[in-house]
């Protein structure tokens, strides 16, 4: 069964300060085009994350979301309690005497855990070679997630364009039926046009302008086409596991044989089911788009 290249996925990486989430996003692309929107990824672990998406995804925009949220001691910053003891020691011991004054103990505290370097705001790399195994487990899990999307976005797509694929069928086969009727259509107008101009034709040489006139709006081959390049539609979509790209060239045949029917057709209710045959096409052609 097809896949469409529109997906979501998510899931979490519980670590021993916080909790990692992955999401990832796809809609349809020509390629593989991976954005990953967060600097929590350390650089030497990006590559081995775009080859995993792009080796399970196949196709598309996809982006990739990280968000980290710290708990309670994994959110809590160190305080260098060395760094305060010296500034205070320094304060009680050379500051103070030097202007005469007490040492206001809760003041200097307070005053001394706002100088530079106090509270250690470094972070550490949330992804760690320790944690790689349990992070790149959340991405297979949000991949998996993503592609089951893709396949129940798939059916859907499956059942619309195949049954479009079955209504321009069946008006190739509508248009079989205005076929006699063309033909003594044509025979009339030429008649008439000869009896307008006051003339009796040849009857032979009529004959042989009327084949000539026919051939050349002859639709038969046009017809022959269209279904084969159908058939051609749903064996790829059956039998390939990735069809889109196949698809669109198919679609492409499908039209310049409707368009040269719609050039030929010469008759009012071949014209409307043409017209009807285009319009399935199209929108065949905008849910391909989405097929990957």
């Amino acid at each position: 069964m097809i896949k469409s290249m529109t997906g979501y996925g998510k899931a979490e990486a519980v670590l021993e300060g916080g909790k990692l989430t992955f999401e990832i996003r796809t809609l349809n692309g020509k390629s593989a085009d991976i954005n990953i929107k967060s600097t929590l990824l350390p650089k030497d672990r990006e590559l081995p994350v775009r080859q995993m998406v792009a080796s399970s995804l196949q196709r598309g925009t996809i982006d990739v979301f990280i968000t980290w949220e710290p708990n309670a001691a994994g959110s809590a910053k160190t305080i260098n309690a060395a760094l305060v003891a010296e500034y205070y020691n320094q304060v009680k011991n050379e500051v103070c005497p030097l202007i005469g004054i007490s040492v206001p103990q809760g003041e200097v505290l307070s005053t001394i855990l706002r100088l530079p370097d106090v509270i250690d705001s470094k972070k550490a790399d949330i992804v760690t070679e320790e944690n790689w195994p349990v992070v790149e487990e959340a991405v297979r899990t949000a991949l998996d997630a993503v592609n089951d999307y893709r396949s129940k976005e798939g059916e859907a797509l499956y059942r619309d364009v195949t049954s479009r694929v079955g209504n321009i069928l069946a008006l190739a086969d509508e248009v079989e039926q205005y076929e006699a009727e063309r033909i003594g259509t044509v025979r009339s107008r030429i008649l008439k046009n000869l009896e307008d101009l006051a003339q009796t034709p040849d009857p032979s040489r009529f004959e042989q302008e009327l084949v000539y006139y026919l051939e050349k709006l002859d639709i038969n081959e046009e017809k022959v086409r269209l279904r084969q390049h159908c058939r051609y539609f749903m064996d790829t979509i059956d039998g390939e596991e990735y069809p889109g790209k196949k698809l669109g060239f198919i679609i492409q045949e499908m039209g310049r044989e409707i368009n040269t029917t719609g050039s030929k057709a010469n008759h009012a209710l071949i014209q409307k089911a043409v017209v009807r045959m285009k319009d399935e096409l199209e929108k065949i052609r905008e849910q391909s788009m989405n097929i990957l």
